[in-house]
């Protein structure tokens, strides 16, 4: 293991630390020129040992221009090192100016760094790639050293990601001698991560450093008092607890799960607030500058609590804070990890973290992510394949920079990880339509942005494409929103479209942890005021729910399947258990548990899946559809994170054929075809692959108008031009994200290869019994609350006819279910939600926040 310089080993003396071995390791790497992956955990000091090696040499051979290249995913956290790396080299006086570089930044600073760039620059992919378009790109980053990638774990693999990867592959061009770094905390798969990274795309030219061990983290259960929730999942049943803790801590962050979530967990804690303690709301829809606010008063220890969504998920560094909650199932060991290490963001000091269950399969999961913990063990999958539409706007981008051949580019592109495997036939396609639009769109004058000059180099039309494609640069495209504005005052953030178009004057809503009374529409904006009577409902977000990992699915099952590892449980979830043996059966390990039983003049198919919300949304759709073709009548389904249940007119027999591996085969196609998701889905990748402009000089599109035109292109394509680039990414897209169809496919191994248990009940079973309280039933006409709980009483005394200790059961049921009727209302839909509800076969009704709910103080 090497030394450090004097100067350095002096300044971690004075601090009284020793470098630790990875930060050595790192510095070794460096002088050897070679590429490192550095895992190591929360608190170990990775920024500065990613640092480190740049700083040792531009104090041996200081010099002007841009050395070292910081890539980070989130705006905050390049400012947030920015501002923690400035002290040791204040302190050390090393000749390095140090600078951000990203949306934020204004004209002129971007204007100076290009003409005057500093030492070291804290970036983002987005920014990354804009740079690279610039003709004075080869002059800004020839001198390049090195590029350091941080939470690498959380880019690679996703579109960003991507877009990520091509820009170093195009850096390796400018600069083929400057080494990479990469940081993070929590890694699965190591050496895809090392192939992300590597300048070859091969795993072995990077150098794998293993940071030591930190102090075990101590995680907690918190469940409520009194009766534990059947079903529900916003936990707010528990929050009195939760704020018991807040109040005994000096910081906690309450991490949730969704966005509408916070703002109810953030709206229940304020109404108990009775020691009027500072608490904070963060989440993505917020403004930038509300989001800037919470995040300075917690730097600066002005807060007790947050509550935070994803969008406080990465390397901020707050020290002071001292407990973590987890409101809500965490849906994967990574992901708790990284929750967890928000906490004590010191290697040294023991994270401590709360996990609080909002229902009985909750409970079983958070037992499963406690010991997965405890056994050091991650889960993730490895990063997919790249993304052709990523491809696509990539391809404009190096034509905007400057002329190409089409070979060279080629050979730069599968350089980069996520693309070493593309087909040249890919490539060709993509650069085609960037050419022209391909076959179909070729007449539109509108889609010629390249033409190629006699020797083959591959030229832009003009600048009026490259400023174009500046401003509608980047891989991140959001549901169409539109912003929320006081009337006569600020913008407060930004809620989806389709929500506002549910409200009419008058009504009222929850959000940015006000109440809020909806007045109507001013060009991009809805207009509210604050306050308001009646019952608020609160925004939901698309896609906003995250999938239960396999990993944790396969220890859930392992839990569920074994009566000897009940010990964990808590002693109603055990009851819970023992009621389901006796009644019907436990679901396996392995193979798969389907339950059939009449109830209320329908027929019910419960399959105890345990392969996440969006796997058993589309394999509700595929199951009924071949329910459908088998004449069993089928009325819906829904689908939760544990469980497929469906509905119909006839009782399902032959149940091993609607769980055959054909089912992803013609009934997926057909399904796909007819499919809004994958024209929502491919709105997006014509967005990012620059088909479809959102920005334009002197104007933005609205949401709505960006759907027109991505429709109408839809169907001239499916029509015209069925094999075009956009819609192969559209189907890899589906196939891989939006549908989860791998995890379909392993279930359906699983059940072949462990066999279909198919059990016919005289009635429901009592596992059965929070599945048919979700949110997602499509067949609450009414949505009352009473309804609502005499059903789940009555499912209940069904699933425990002739059991002992109906009596607990059923008041815990009962009191679960009235706990829920209290906080998450169900509301009678409107025409237009009936509407919406008649064109999506699994439209989810909204869920209203209590009566009565006063504004924060």
């Amino acid at each position: 293991m090497g030394t450090l310089p004097e100067l350095f080993a002096g300044w971690f003396a004075g601090r009284g630390w020793s470098p630790r071995p990875h930060q050595l390791a790192l510095a070794e790497a460096a002088a050897r020129g070679e590429s490192a992956l550095l895992v190591a955990p929360t608190g170990g000091g990775k920024t500065l040992a990613g640092f480190l090696p740049s700083l040792v040499d531009l104090h041996a051979r200081p010099a002007a221009g841009l050395h070292t290249l910081y890539v980070s995913p989130l705006k905050a956290l390049a400012v947030d090192i920015a501002r923690n790396l400035a002290a040791p080299v204040e302190e050390m006086g090393l000749p390095v100016r140090i600078e951000t570089r990203t949306g934020d930044t204004p004209a002129n600073r971007r204007a100076r760094q290009r003409a005057d760039p500093p030492q070291i620059l804290l970036t983002t992919p987005e920014s990354l790639a804009l740079l690279l378009t610039l003709e004075d790109a080869p002059a800004l980053f020839g001198g390049l050293g090195a590029v350091v990638v941080d939470e690498i774990h959380a880019i690679a693999g996703t579109k960003r990601g991507d877009q990520l990867a091509l820009g170093m592959a195009r850096l390796a061009r400018l600069a083929p001698g400057a080494r990479r770094i990469g940081l993070s905390a929590t890694v699965a798969h190591p050496d895809p991560l090392r192939a992300y990274l590597s300048p070859t795309g091969r795993h072995e030219d990077v150098r794998l450093v293993l940071g030591e061990g930190g102090a075990e983290p101590v995680l907690d259960m918190l469940l409520p008092q009194g009766r534990l929730p059947w079903g529900g999942h916003m936990g707010l049943a528990s929050m009195p607890e939760v704020y018991r803790r807040i109040r005994e801590a000096a910081v906690t962050i309450v991490f949730v799960n969704t966005r509408a979530q916070a703002e109810l967990c953030f709206q229940a804690l304020w109404r108990m607030n009775d020691d009027n303690l500072p608490i904070g709301l963060h989440h993505g829809s917020l403004t930038v500058e509300q989001r800037r606010k919470v995040e300075a008063a917690m730097a600066a220890g002005r807060l007790r609590a947050v509550v935070a969504t994803a969008s406080l998920d990465l390397g901020i560094d707050w020290g002071a804070v001292d407990q973590v909650v987890q409101v809500g199932a965490p849906k994967g060991v990574a992901r708790l990890l990284q929750r967890i290490g928000r906490a004590n963001h010191r290697m040294d000091e023991p994270s401590r973290a709360v996990l609080v269950p909002a229902n009985r399969f909750e409970v079983i999961e958070c037992t499963a992510a406690r010991q997965a913990v405890a056994a050091h063990e991650l889960d993730g999958d490895p990063p997919r394949p790249g993304g052709l539409d990523v491809l696509c706007q990539h391809i404009l981008a190096c034509a905007v920079a400057g002329p190409f051949l089409p070979e060279e580019l080629f050979e730069e592109v599968t350089r980069a990880a996520p693309y070493a495997r593309l087909a040249r036939r890919d490539f060709d396609d993509a650069l085609r339509f960037v050419e022209d639009g391909g076959y179909a769109l070729r007449a539109y004058d509108r889609f010629r942005r390249l033409f190629r000059d006699a020797e083959g180099r591959v030229h832009v039309r003009g600048p009026a494409v490259a400023r174009q494609l500046r401003m509608n640069l980047g891989t991140i495209v959001e549901t169409p929103l539109l912003k929320v504005r006081l009337r006569g005052g600020p913008v407060l953030g930004e809620v989806e479209e389709w929500f506002i178009s549910t409200l009419v004057p008058g009504d009222c809503f929850i959000f940015a942890g006000q109440l809020l009374r909806f007045e109507g529409l001013d060009a991009l904006s809805a207009l509210v005021t604050r306050g308001g009577e009646g019952e608020p409902r609160v925004p939901a977000y698309a896609g906003s729910r995250m999938p239960l990992s396999t990993h944790l699915a396969a220890r859930v099952r392992a839990i569920l399947s074994d009566p000897g590892a009940w010990g964990a449980l808590p002693a109603p979830v055990q009851d819970w258990l023992r009621l389901q043996r006796h009644a019907s059966l436990l679901p396996p390990r392995d193979g798969l548990l389907v339950e059939t039983f009449p109830r209320g003049g329908r027929w019910f198919l419960v399959a105890y899946c345990f392969e996440g919300r969006l796997a058993h949304q589309t394999l509700g759709m595929l199951v009924t559809k071949r329910m459908e073709r088998l004449g069993m009548g089928p009325l819906g389904y829904l689908a939760t994170d544990y469980v497929l249940a469906t509905w119909s007119a006839f009782e399902p027999t032959g149940i091993e054929r609607l769980f055959e591996q054909d089912i992803l085969g013609e009934e997926l196609e057909e399904w796909m075809a007819e499919s809004s998701m994958l024209r929502r889905s491919f709105r997006g990748i014509a967005t990012i692959a620059g088909l479809i402009e959102k920005q334009h000089p002197g104007a933005q599109k609205s949401g709505r108008q960006m759907t027109m035109n991505a429709d109408l292109i839809y169907d001239v394509l499916r029509k015209h031009e069925p094999d075009h680039i956009l819609l192969r990414a559209t189907r890899q897209e589906a196939a891989a994200g939006i549908t989860d169809v791998a995890r379909i496919g392993l279930l359906l191994d699983r059940a072949r290869a462990g066999g279909i248990i198919h059990r016919p009940l005289p009635r429901v079973s009592p596992l059965a019994v929070p599945a048919l309280i979700e949110e997602g039933r499509e067949w609450v006409a009414g949505g009352a609350e009473e309804a609502l709980l005499a059903e789940a009483a009555a499912l209940v005394e069904d699933a425990t006819e002739g059991l002992d200790h109906f009596e607990e059961v059923l008041a815990a049921v009962t009191e679960g279910v009235r706990a829920r009727g209290d906080r998450d209302r169900v509301r009678r839909p409107r025409p237009q939600d009936e509407a919406r509800a008649r064109a999506g076969r699994n439209a989810r009704f909204v869920r209203s926040a209590p009566r009565g709910l006063t504004t924060p103080r």
